[in-house]
C-alpha cells in the first residue's frame, strides 16, 4: 500500500468553513420552514426559550441553542418539514436599569443588543428560520396581546382591584407572587414589601382544575414527556386543596370571620384564631395600638414563602377581639400572626395547636391552651411535649366523641351545614395573575380611566396602543405616568378628556404566547393564523431551564387556553397544550459555580470560536454532559472536541491509499458491524432522551475503528467509505459546518445537514463470533472469541486454549461449568 500525492491534505481551517457554509445556508434558505399546503411531509416544530437581549450570548445560551440546533436538523435529515424560529423577548426592567446606567432610552439599547446577538446566533450557525423572527417590544406583536386582554376584559376574565401586593422599592414595581423568591424580588434580590395598590388581574383560578387535569397528558405515566419534577412543580404551585370553610363570629360585632380548612375533625380542638398583618380585623385593631401597628409594618417585609415561614421565629400579638366557636359558643381570642398570609385562603386560619406543629410552636411561647381532642388506636397519644398531627379518634369533642377522623370529617361537616356555619369547598394556593407593572418599558395597557365611565377598554379598531420609544427613564416613577402626550386622550365612550392607563403588562404576558405566534408570524390580520395552528401547533419539543417551571411554564399553558377559549383555534385539532414534549437543560458551571455576569465568572463564546471554531463549542456543550445534567466549563475538554474533529479530518488521508491486495473478510466485517452499531446508538440518543454524550461517545468510537481500519481490497474500501459517510452525516446535527465540508469532500450531491439520515443494515449486526468473558471462581480472567452459538462443552474447550485461563486451571479439578448465553463462561474449581 502507498499514499497517492496527487491530493494532499489541507488543514483543518474552522473559520473558513464555517464562514464559507453559513453564507451558502443563507443563499438557499435551506433552514426555512414551508407553510405551502403542498407539502406532505409530516412537521415537526422545535423550539428553544427565546433570549433577553442582554447584548451578549454567554455558554449558558450556546448549550440550550445547541441541544435545539442538533434535534431540529436530526429531524429534517429524516425527511420532516421542520419549524425552528428564534426571536426577542424584549421588554423588561433590564433594559431600564441600562439605560438610566448609559443614559440613552431603552428602545435604542434593545435594538442595538438585538443586533448584536443575532450575530452571534448565526456565527454559531444555527438552523433558525429568520424569516420567522419576532420581537415583542414591537407594536406588531404586542397590539395582539392588547386585544387579547380587551375579549378577556369581556369575559370578566381580567378585572380591576385594589389588593395587598409584593412591591420592589428599586425596582419601583409590582411583583407577581410567583416573582417573588425567598422574600425578595426575583431580579434585584431585594427584600419585598407589602402595599395596597389598585392593579390589573387575569383570572387564572378561573382555570386552576384545568391546569391541574392537563398535567395528566404531560405525565411520563401517561405517555407525555415532561420531567416529573416540573409537573410535581405545577401541581404545588397551583396547590388544590378539599375542605371545609367554618364561619367564626365575633363577639359584640356583626362581622364574622371566615376560615378554610382540611381537618375539620379538630374543630373542637381550637384555643385561639390567627389573622393575617393585612387582615381587616388587625388593621382595625391596630389604628388605636402603636405597638401593634409596628407589627403589622415589620410583617410587610418577611418572606412569603412557604420554606422561609416553615423555619422562621414564629412572633404574634393579640388583638384584644374574641372570636364564638361555632359549635361550643365558647370565646377564642383572636391573633395576629407572622406565619398567616393575605393571600392564602381568607387570610385568618383556626389554630388547634394540639394537633399542628405551627399552632403547637406559638401556643407554647405565648402559653395558650392546647386541648387535645384526637388520639391514636391505643389511646395513649399525648400532647405534652409536640403535636399529634396523625388521624385517629376523637376525643374531648362532645356528641362526636368515639369517631374515626374520616367519619368525623363528614359528620362535622355535615352538623355545620345544616345550621349555616359551614360548607365544602375546593380552594387553590394558585392566586389571580396580577399583571400591571408601575414601569416603561412594557407594553401598554389598553385602557382609558374616564372620570365618567370608569375603566373603558381601548377600542380595537384603536390598537396597538404604542408606547413611545424615546422616553428615558431616570430611575423613579415611570416616564409614562409624566408623557402628557400619551395620557391625554378622549373617552371612546362619551368623548369627554381621560387619561390612559399608565401600568404596562407584566413580560409575562408577551412570553406567554410567542410559540403560537411563530406559526404565522407576518399574518397581520388576527393574533394568529387559525390554519397555521393547525398544521404546527403544539410545539414538539420545547427545550428551556428548570427554573421557568412555574412562571413561564404555567403561564404559558394558561394563555394557550385563553387563545382557545376566545375562539382562536379549536383546542380538539390544535391541542389544548401549548408543549408536548419538554427538555430541562442543566447549567453551565465554572468551578462549581453557575456562571454569571454578577460573579464575573462566564467565558465568552466568541473567544471560543476564535480560537476553536463555532463547532467545537458546539460539539464540547453536547458532549460534556447529558442535556438534563450540570456542565462543568473545562478548557481541556474544549481541546479535546478540536482534537477529535482533526481526527475525522486525517481520516480522508486513507482514501488516498492505493489498493491491490484481498480483503480480509472479517476485518471487513467488523467495520459495518461497528458503523451500523453506530447508526443505531446515535439514532436511539435522538429519539429517548437526547443523551448526546453517548451518541458522540459512539461516533468517537466508530473514528477510532477507521482509523485503525487497514484497507487492501474494494470491498474493504467500499467500507471504509460507507463508514466514513454515514460518520458523517450522523455529525452534522452536532457539527454542521464541519459536516458540509467534509460531505464536499465525498462527493455528496447536496449539503450533509439536508442529506438522508443513514439508516441500519440489519445484517450487517450479525456476528459470526462473539466475545465471551470467562470467570474462574466468579473473577474475570480472560476474554475469548467463540462462535456465538457455541454449546457449553466447546466453550470450555476454547476457554482451555487461552494461556491465561490455563494458568488459573492449573492443578484445579473442574467441578460445575456455567455458561450465560452470548455473555460469559464461569468455572467452578477446587484443588485436585
Amino acid at each position: 500500500m502507498k499514499h497517492s500525492k496527487d491530493h494532499e491534505q489541507q488543514p483543518y481551517n474552522a473559520q473558513s468553513i464555517e464562514t464559507k457554509w453559513q453564507k451558502k445556508w443563507a443563499e438557499s434558505n435551506i433552514d426555512d420552514a414551508c407553510d405551502d399546503i403542498s407539502d406532505q411531509r409530516e412537521t415537526y416544530y422545535c423550539l428553544e426559550m427565546f433570549p433577553y437581549p442582554s447584548g451578549n450570548l454567554h455558554m449558558g445560551h450556546v448549550r440550550n441553542y445547541c441541544l435545539g440546533d442538533a434535534i431540529a436538523r436530526y429531524k429534517r435529515m429524516q425527511g420532516f418539514n421542520v419549524l425552528h424560529p428564534i426571536g426577542w423577548d424584549a421588554f423588561g426592567l433590564p433594559a431600564e436599569n441600562a439605560a438610566i446606567e448609559h443614559q440613552r432610552p431603552p428602545a435604542e439599547w434593545t435594538y442595538a443588543n438585538i443586533d448584536q446577538m443575532r450575530g452571534q446566533l448565526k456565527r454559531l450557525g444555527l438552523s433558525y428560520d429568520w424569516s420567522r423572527e419576532i420581537t415583542t417590544c414591537k407594536p406588531e406583536y404586542y397590539r395582539w396581546e392588547q386585544w387579547l386582554f380587551i375579549k378577556l376584559i369581556e369575559k370578566g376574565l381580567a378585572y380591576q382591584k385594589e389588593a395587598e401586593v409584593n412591591w420592589c422599592n428599586p425596582c419601583h414595581t409590582v411583583l407577581a407572587n410567583e416573582q417573588v423568591e425567598d422574600g425578595a424580588c426575583w431580579r434585584c434580590k431585594t427584600p419585598v414589601v407589602k402595599k395596597n395598590l389598585k392593579q390589573w388581574f387575569i383570572k387564572i383560578t378561573d382555570y386552576a382544575e384545568q391546569l391541574l387535569d392537563d398535567l395528566e397528558q404531560l405525565s411520563t405515566s401517561k405517555g407525555g414527556a415532561w420531567p416529573d419534577k416540573v409537573i410535581g412543580m405545577q401541581r404545588h404551585w397551583i396547590g388544590k386543596s378539599s375542605g371545609v370553610e367554618i364561619s367564626f363570629n365575633i363577639e359584640h360585632s356583626d362581622e364574622v370571620l371566615d376560615i378554610f380548612t382540611t381537618r375539620p375533625d379538630t374543630l373542637m380542638g381550637v384555643s385561639y384564631m390567627a389573622v393575617a398583618a393585612a387582615h381587616p380585623l388587625a388593621i382595625q385593631a391596630a389604628q388605636n395600638n402603636t405597638e401593634l401597628a409596628f407589627f403589622l409594618k415589620e410583617c410587610a417585609t418577611i418572606s412569603t414563602k412557604e420554606a422561609d415561614i416553615a423555619t422562621m421565629e414564629k412572633k404574634g400579638m393579640a388583638l384584644g377581639v374574641n372570636a364564638i366557636h361555632p359549635i361550643t359558643g365558647e370565646t377564642v381570642p383572636v391573633w395576629v400572626a407572622n406565619f398567616v398570609l393575605m393571600a392564602y385562603g381568607t387570610g385568618a386560619v383556626m389554630s388547634v395547636p394540639a394537633h399542628d406543629e405551627r399552632d403547637f410552636e406559638f401556643a407554647k411561647q405565648y402559653n395558650l391552651n392546647i386541648k387535645q381532642v384526637i388520639t391514636n388506636r391505643t389511646g395513649d397519644a399525648n400532647v405534652d411535649n409536640a403535636a399529634f398531627t396523625d388521624t385517629g379518634i376523637l376525643i374531648h369533642s362532645a356528641a362526636f366523641n368515639d369517631l374515626d377522623s374520616e367519619q368525623a370529617k363528614q359528620t362535622i361537616t355535615a352538623w355545620l351545614a345544616e345550621r349555616g356555619k359551614g360548607k365544602e369547598r375546593i380552594q387553590y394556593r394558585l392566586r389571580d395573575w396580577l399583571i400591571s407593572r408601575q414601569r416603561y418599558w412594557g407594553a401598554p395597557i389598553p385602557v382609558i380611566h374616564c372620570a365618567d365611565c370608569g375603566a373603558v377598554a381601548v377600542p380595537e379598531k384603536d390598537l396597538p396602543v404604542v408606547l413611545p420609544e424615546d422616553l428615558q427613564p431616570t430611575g423613579g416613577s415611570s416616564p409614562l405616568a409624566e408623557c402628557e402626550a400619551f395620557l391625554n386622550v378622549d373617552c371612546p365612550q362619551c368623548g369627554r378628556a381621560a387619561q390612559r392607563e399608565a401600568d404596562t403588562f407584566d413580560t409575562f404576558m408577551e412570553s406567554s404566547w410567542y410559540m403560537n405566534r411563530y406559526m404565522s408570524a407576518h399574518c397581520d390580520t388576527a393574533m394568529v393564523d387559525t390554519n397555521a395552528m393547525q398544521r404546527w401547533a403544539p410545539v414538539d419539543q420545547y427545550i428551556g431551564g428548570v427554573e421557568h417551571a412555574v412562571l413561564h411554564l404555567l403561564y404559558a399553558r394558561f394563555y394557550h387556553k385563553l387563545m382557545r377559549d376566545v375562539g382562536l383555534f379549536d383546542g380538539d385539532k390544535v391541542g389544548h397544550e401549548p408543549f408536548k414534549n419538554l427538555l430541562t437543560q442543566g447549567m453551565v458551571l465554572l468551578d462549581g459555580t453557575k456562571m454569571s455576569k454578577s460573579r464575573g465568572n462566564t467565558v465568552d463564546p466568541n473567544t471560543i470560536i476564535t480560537l476553536y471554531g463555532c463547532d467545537t463549542a458546539r460539539l464540547f456543550t453536547l458532549f460534556a454532559a447529558p442535556p438534563e445534567k450540570d456542565l462543568e466549563w473545562e478548557e481541556s475538554g474544549v481541546e479535546g472536541a478540536h482534537r477529535f474533529l482533526n481526527r475525522v479530518w486525517r481520516l480522508f488521508e486513507k482514501l488516498n491509499i492505493d489498493i491491490a491486495n484481498e480483503d480480509d473478510e472479517k476485518s471487513v466485517k467488523d467495520l459495518r458491524r461497528i458503523t451500523h452499531m453506530t447508526i443505531e446508538k446515535v439514532s436511539r440518543a435522538f429519539e429517548h432522551g437526547f443523551a448526546f454524550n453517548v451518541a458522540i461517545a459512539a461516533q468517537m468510537e466508530l473514528t477510532n475503528a477507521l482509523q485503525a481500519f487497514e484497507m487492501t481490497g474494494t470491498a474493504g474500501k467500499a467500507a471504509f467509505i460507507e463508514g466514513l459517510q454515514a460518520l458523517v452525516k450522523m455529525l452534522a446535527p452536532f457539527v454542521p459546518h464541519f459536516a458540509c465540508e467534509c460531505g464536499e469532500r465525498l462527493g455528496f450531491d447536496q449539503a450533509a445537514v439536508i442529506m438522508s439520515w443513514p439508516t441500519v443494515d440489519e445484517a450487517a449486526l450479525l456476528q459470526d463470533e462473539i466475545a465471551l468473558v470467562v470467570q474462574i471462581q466468579g473473577k474475570k480472567r480472560a476474554e475469548i472469541m467463540v462462535p456465538k452459538d457455541v454449546d457449553q462443552n466447546t466453550a470450555l474447550a476454547l476457554a482451555k486454549e487461552d494461556p491465561s485461563v490455563c494458568k488459573w486451571l492449573q492443578g484445579m479439578q473442574v467441578v460445575k461449568v456455567i455458561l450465560v448465553k452470548g455473555r460469559l463462561l464461569n468455572i467452578v474449581v477446587r484443588p485436585a
